[in-house]
């Protein structure tokens, strides 16, 4: 006779309504008022930090800069990217014959850095700020001077570094899981129902032996991050649907909720809107509708909630995305591997400085929300290519464990994280094979 297992119980607190539009109205108003807010709140910041870097040179604006004389400015920085895309040109890619490559990056060797602030701007040249490795919107402190040519030679960078962070909890020695999900898109060809049926067999204690089982009575959350469906895209052109057109895009959402509603039956889940869902397209997207999901809503363990998220499990908190900044940041930028767009995020402190630029996001005219003011113990990113993980520290001791969540409809792949102690490992499911695989 198998013994009874109750469920490991965990302290729960949503942290969304920073990324909830609410009050804010749209009014035809443009993008400039975000940035002045962004640089505004993060000069304040950057002044605060200069005197601790550099004492002993003035701080001035771009207006005040004089020839060979060295001093500190802080500004937004432009990236001058000379293939980066223009609406004109879509225009006449529609008229052309031959279709153009879209490229996957749009650096160019000819790219270059400009820092502005409210009295102007200044291009900036030297080896010390590879346009590489930055993009437009982020505000930083350089030391340097203005030399003949009128640029900035940039002698010294300070971006804001690691926010404060909140103590991490003492060890219970009890362990406590989440389980980490994103990519399902129900309804594309690559979903593959069996593998996430064994997924959710595992995380509600229906698969394995007695071990897996105990295992999984300590998951206390799973968190799907994003692209839980896909609708076909001819249906999404504006036109008038036919009623048999009209069923083939509500069958993924209506599968998509049978699933959910069996792990809402035996454990909390939070679900996360990504870039295919039918949620808004810009940042911050709200919470999907849970009219949507009449099964699974009828649950009070299901939440529905922001893109991006933020929330804390016994004190253990929480920042994720759905993917869209790191994956602009990749087509602006470079660096070796996606933890390391993550990291400069958490550096730059900001989630997603290529917003508004090349993402889409809400005109907000009083504030930033991607402003990051306190540091996560866990920062994940869903809808990656692979699982990848690494832990990073600040200057004042902050611990960060960062994870890029693969796609699940193509890899299998899942990602469970241990409260105690914050180490995470894959889940890997298998279909090709007569057991399922984790690694």
């Amino acid at each position: 006779m198998a013994t009874r297992m109750e469920r490991v119980q965990c302290s729960y607190g949503s942290l969304d309504e920073t990324f909830e539009i609410r009050k804010e109205m749209f009014h035809g108003q443009q993008y400039s008022q975000i940035y002045f807010a962004r640089l505004h709140l993060m000069r304040t910041l950057l002044y605060s930090l200069v005197p601790h870097w550099k004492p002993n040179f003035p701080v001035c604006t771009v207006l005040e800069l004089e020839e060979d004389k060295e001093c500190v400015i802080v500004g937004t920085l432009y990236k001058h990217m000379k293939l980066k895309p223009c609406i004109l040109d879509e225009y006449s890619k529609q008229k052309s014959v031959v279709p153009l490559v879209k490229p996957h990056n749009f650096m160019h060797s000819d790219d270059y850095l400009v820092l502005e602030d409210e009295s102007g701007r200044v291009k900036l040249s030297g080896n010390i700020i590879p346009p590489s490795e930055y993009v437009t919107g982020i505000v930083v402190a350089l030391l340097g001077k203005e030399s003949g040519a009128g640029d900035f030679l940039v002698q010294d960078v300070l971006d804001a570094g690691l926010p404060p962070q909140i103590e991490f909890p003492l060890k219970s020695g009890e362990d406590k899981y989440v389980v980490l999900v994103s990519g399902l898109r129900v309804g594309s060809s690559t979903f593959n129902p069996l593998q996430f049926q064994l997924l959710v067999d595992h995380i509600t204690g229906h698969l394995g032996d007695e071990k897996d089982k105990s295992i999984a009575s300590k998951i206390v959350r799973v968190v799907f991050a994003g692209n839980l469906v896909e609708i076909p895209q001819r249906l999404l052109n504006g036109q008038t649907l036919a009623s048999t057109d009209l069923t083939i895009m509500s069958d993924p959402i209506r599968e998509l909720d049978i699933l959910l509603s069996q792990i809402a039956a035996g454990l909390p889940l939070d679900i996360m809107p990504g870039h295919s869902d039918p949620a808004n397209f810009s940042l911050p997207q709200q919470s999907l509708h849970g009219c949507l999901f009449p099964g699974s809503s009828a649950y009070n363990t299901f939440r529905s909630c922001t893109n991006p998220h933020c929330f804390e499990l016994d004190n253990v908190r929480f920042l994720g995305t759905s993917g869209q900044n790191v994956d602009d940041l990749e087509k602006y930028s470079d660096a070796k591997d996606k933890l390391e767009f993550m990291e400069r995020t958490l550096r730059w402190r900001h989630l997603a400085p290529t917003a508004p630029n090349t993402l889409g996001c809400f005109p907000y005219t009083e504030r930033d929300p991607f402003f990051i003011e306190s540091c996560p113990h866990v920062y994940f990113v869903g809808n990656q290519d692979k699982f990848e993980t690494r832990i990073i520290k600040g200057l004042e001791g902050q611990l960060v464990r960062l994870i890029c969540v693969p796609k699940f409809s193509e890899t299998g792949v899942a990602v469970m994280l241990n409260l105690r102690d914050l180490e995470c490992h894959a889940l890997s499911f298998g279909t090709n094979s007569a057991h399922n695989n984790a690694e």
